[in-house]
Order: structure tokens, then sequence, then C-alpha cells
């Protein structure tokens, strides 16, 4: 039931280090879309000051970070809850900080704007939503690889693909978010740092066109 990622492996420290630079001092990380559980392990080992919520809405995946948690024996690694960012409420109410990892690439666009309203919902002001992954930054492509892998995740999937800075941040002010930091990462892929602007929570479905 445990699985593994070799991006996973590659990628956990590069991000712990931005999310140590960036986390509270304290209180609860809500993690979308946790895959495996192995970002979630690494993170709570490292980040002991906080208490780490993983979440999926895959049950493979969930078995997986359970089997990852309970090896671990961290007692601020939480178990892992079924969480689709589309399914207001979400079943946590209120955190600390949000941090989604190599997720909106491939969800439809649906799921992206059910990741900013679902977090703009439970963080208050000036809470983190992290998000790391591939990104276009005004329509262009970082890497030549990065468009090959744009072009491969569509062919899967016509929902699916890179996502341009341009339209995160559209509708990151939308649901009242301002993107405060854009961290190059290793291997053409960016650490973006947004941050709760508005009080309360934001009404209907937003759209970006």
């Amino acid at each position: 039931m445990k699985r593994t990622s070799e991006a996973a492996q590659r990628n956990r420290e590069p991000i712990r280090e931005v999310l140590a630079r960036h986390l509270p001092a304290q209180g609860l990380v809500l993690e979308i879309a946790s895959g495996t559980g192995e970002h979630a392990v690494h993170m709570a080992g490292h980040l002991t000051h906080l208490d780490w919520q993983p979440s999926d809405v895959d049950a493979d995946a969930l078995a997986s970070i359970e089997a990852w948690r309970a090896e671990s024996g961290r007692a601020n690694l939480l178990p892992p809850i079924a969480l689709d960012v589309t399914s207001m409420p979400w079943p946590v109410s209120a955190v600390d900080a949000v941090v989604c990892i190599n997720m909106v690439h491939i969800a439809p666009w649906e799921s992206v704007e059910g990741l900013f309203t679902g977090s703009a919902r439970a963080l208050a002001q000036d809470g983190l939503l992290y998000l790391y992954g591939p990104y276009k930054f005004h329509g262009r492509h970082t890497a030549p690889s990065n468009e090959d892998f744009d072009r491969s995740l569509r062919a899967r999937d016509p929902s699916w693909g890179v996502r341009d800075i341009r339209e995160l941040t559209v509708l990151g002010t939308r649901t009242g978010f301002g993107l405060e930091h854009t961290i190059a990462m290793p291997a053409n892929n960016y650490s973006l740092i947004f941050r709760r602007r508005a009080v309360g929570p934001p009404t209907g479905a937003f759209k970006v066109f």
C-alpha cells in the first residue's frame, strides 16, 4: 500500500527549504493532493513546530499516506482525510496554511478554482497558500521540456495543462489572494507564495477568461 515517487524524493528538500522560510511559526498546515504521502512525512519530520494534515481524493493515495504516516510514528503528522477541492465545505474549516504540490497542472480548471475558493474559506487574513509545479509566464513556457510536458498532459486530458502565472494571479485576486513570491526551483519548476488578503469567505464561483 505504501507507494513511492521519484519526483517527490528529488524535490522534497528544495520545497522544505522554501516552506521553512514562509510557513508560520506554529499551527495547522493542510496539504492538498498529498499523493504518496512522502512529502507529508518529510515536512512533518523537519517542520516539527507545525501539525501537518495530509489529504487526497484518491483512495489508493490515502492508503499510501496512512502507511507512510504509521511507519514514521510522527505525532505531528495527522491521519489523512478524503478531500475533494471542488466539494464545499471542506472537511477542515480552519487552517494556518495550505500547501499544494504538483496538482494544478494535472487537474481541470474547476479543481484549481476549488483549491483557491476552499483555501480562502479555510484561511484567515494573511494565511498562506503555497503552490509548486511548472508554470508559464505571459503565455510562454520556461523550457522546451515544459512545453513537451504540457503537450503530453493535454493529450491525456484536454482539461489538464501547465497553467499560466497570470491566470492563477487573476483567480487569486478574485478569491482574496495576492501573489507574494515567485521562487525559481530545480527542474524548471516554481514555488508560488499566495497570501490571503481579504477577510471573510468568497461567494459564488470564479471564472477566468
